[in-house]
């Protein structure tokens, strides 16, 4: 689905990113151009990135 229609980035660019080391905001920005136009997508960018970030956090094994 597309999340930034300004810059034509999906979900799945915004995760992929995610999954190269872009793990805030202003990284994805600074690297897909996210909420730097008109920025009616940043809440939405955020719901993805934070959805990514639990995803990533939650196949970590636990440490003792």
């Amino acid at each position: 689905m597309y999340v930034c229609i300004c810059h034509g980035v999906t979900d799945t660019t915004i995760e992929t990113a995610v999954d190269g080391g872009a793990t805030t905001m202003q990284l994805l920005s600074k690297e897909l151009k996210v909420g730097s136009q008109c920025g009616q997508c940043c809440s939405c960018v955020k719901k993805v990135l934070n959805g990514k970030l639990m995803q990533i956090a939650e196949a970590q094994p636990a440490v003792a």
